[in-house]
């Protein structure tokens, strides 16, 4: 299986005969459920190939989730950490397997309560944020203080490195973003990646894990409300064949109700989110310009990724927009 040789972690782990199969829809490290017949794990592990500087980091992934999990918050338990490359080829770590659904699709979302779901996303988020960093041992996670400046250079050097084609108003809107960066008020653990389709939802619609962690830290909080709000507000699902937002699906809140949820169970002010939301679209901008990258070098695994690059332009656009007030 490409980029999971159960050969070599069965005899890593000493264990039975190991089956595995590649879970879909992840757009950078690559995921894997594994079974010895009686236990089940989920291994993570980096991309393959084009790996960015700080970026899918198994450590850092490893020992939040062993934090988080501690305090009682919805992610799965982390089981082990491996740093020994000469095993698969990059660090990679094995986490207990969570029964739940991803909603990535619009068909499944028309089947269930999709005001609940989403505001229950939304009380997830604020409980995150509700955490103290020092109590459950996060404390030097990062550094929350000049945390959005270093967003913006981060993120454009993380452009930078994964450019392959001419984007048409991203180095505008990165300046842009540059002039006027809001300080920030105490920092939290974020999650740096926050969406629906990164959460396992049981089926009475309560949030059995938050997923996929390669971007936490500590930071400004209202980040990843923001781009909680960009990713609602986009066309990243699919009916019939064609791109829908989850904003356009009957009974899913309002961007503005979800901002509202999140203030009132955080105890947050998010009166001007401009500047959030035009960073939050410059980073989703740069992800996805990064998946596009490894497509076109044939590093991806998995379906879906030949229609990533158009969005990038959008979102650029979208980004003008949050700074234009729109």
């Amino acid at each position: 299986m490409k980029g999971l040789d159960l050969t070599a972690l069965q005899a890593y782990l000493d264990s039975p005969p190991l089956t595995g199969t590649m879970f879909a829809g992840g757009r950078s490290n690559l995921t894997y459920a594994v079974t010895d017949g009686t236990n089940r794990w989920v291994l993570r592990r980096p991309p393959l190939g084009h790996v960015l500087p700080t970026a899918h980091d198994m450590t850092r992934e490893h020992r939040v989730l062993s934090a988080l999990s501690s305090a009682g918050f919805p992610v799965p338990r982390p089981v082990l950490l491996c740093t020994d490359t000469t095993v698969l080829g990059a660090p990679f770590y094995l986490m207990e397997h969570v029964d739940g659904t991803i909603y990535r699709d619009a068909a499944q979302l028309e089947s269930v309560d999709l005001r609940a779901l989403t505001l229950r996303l939304v009380d997830t988020l604020a409980d995150l944020h509700s955490l103290d960093p020092e109590k459950i041992g996060l404390g030097d996670f990062g550094r929350p203080e000049g945390f959005n400046a270093r967003q913006v250079r981060r993120w454009k050097q993380q452009l930078d490195a994964s450019r392959s084609r001419e984007l048409i108003g991203i180095e505008e809107l990165h300046a842009r973003l540059a002039t006027d960066i809001p300080a920030g008020g105490p920092g939290a653990v974020v999650h740096g990646d926050f969406r629906l389709d990164n959460v396992l939802i049981g089926d009475d619609l309560a949030v059995r894990a938050v997923l996929d962690w390669e971007m936490s830290t500590l930071g400004d909080p209202l980040s990843d409300l923001a781009l909680m709000l960009v990713y609602a507000g986009r066309p990243l699902l699919f009916r019939d064949g064609r791109p829908i937002a989850p904003t356009d699906l009957a009974g899913h809140p309002s961007l503005d109700e979800m901002a509202a949820r999140y203030a009132e169970r955080s105890g947050r002010d998010v009166g001007d989110l401009h500047w959030y939301i035009g960073f939050a679209a410059f980073k989703l901008a740069v992800i996805l310009e990064g998946v596009h990258y490894r497509y076109t070098k044939g590093q991806t695994v998995g379906a879906g990724f030949d229609t990533v690059g158009a969005m990038v332009p959008e979102l650029v656009e979208q980004g003008h927009r949050a700074l234009e007030g729109h």
